[in-house]
């Protein structure tokens, strides 16, 4: 089985922009939208979005017909949940700054999201063709995670910005192909 498998992550949003944490519900900013329709030339055999609405909307700009997939949800960020920096305690802010994978208070960690990406990921294996996702940047990281066993930590030193491409192939077993800025 030969798959290639694009990991596109959901254009920009306001909290994206103005640093915050984005509730599952928010839209794509005017930028975002602007840069979404912009793009060109993805297709796929296969099309999955998030639930999260930015992503929702990415996949419907982009004019991909996705399957909505819940392992891709957006990290839940617990009660910061659609909250600015600004918001936040400053000290537990710089906590999670310093561990990023170790998530927000109430919410998922890396290790959590990796568990629900996990099973997704692996039933692509059992198929060919080309897989397009529409997500986010810290399932992205997760799907690095299990896919070519890097380490949570290491994973949060890699950009992964709104409409950037992450590729991985499998034939026998997970490959790196490229990262693409968006």
């Amino acid at each position: 089985m030969s798959v290639r498998l694009i990991l596109l992550c959901a254009g920009g949003t306001a909290s994206a922009r103005a640093g915050g944490f984005a509730d599952p519900d928010e839209p794509l900013d005017a930028g975002g939208r602007a840069k979404v329709v912009a793009i060109e030339g993805l297709a796929a055999s296969r099309c999955w979005t998030s639930l999260g609405r930015a992503a929702v909307e990415t996949a419907a700009l982009v004019g991909l017909d996705a399957n909505v997939e819940p392992a891709l949800a957006d990290i839940d960020h617990g009660d910061w949940r659609g909250k600015g920096f600004a918001a936040i305690d400053p000290e537990a802010l710089m906590g999670w700054l310093a561990a990023p994978e170790a998530g927000a208070p109430g919410g998922e960690t890396l290790a959590d999201v990796v568990a629900r990406v996990g099973p997704w990921l692996d039933g692509l294996c059992t198929g060919d063709g080309t897989v397009l996702a529409v997500t986010h940047a810290m399932v992205v990281r997760a799907a690095l995670v299990r896919a070519i066993g890097l380490s949570a930590e290491s994973t949060m030193a890699i950009d992964v910005g709104p409409l950037s491409h992450t590729l991985l192939s499998f034939n026998g077993r997970w490959r790196l192909q490229g990262l693409r800025p968006g």
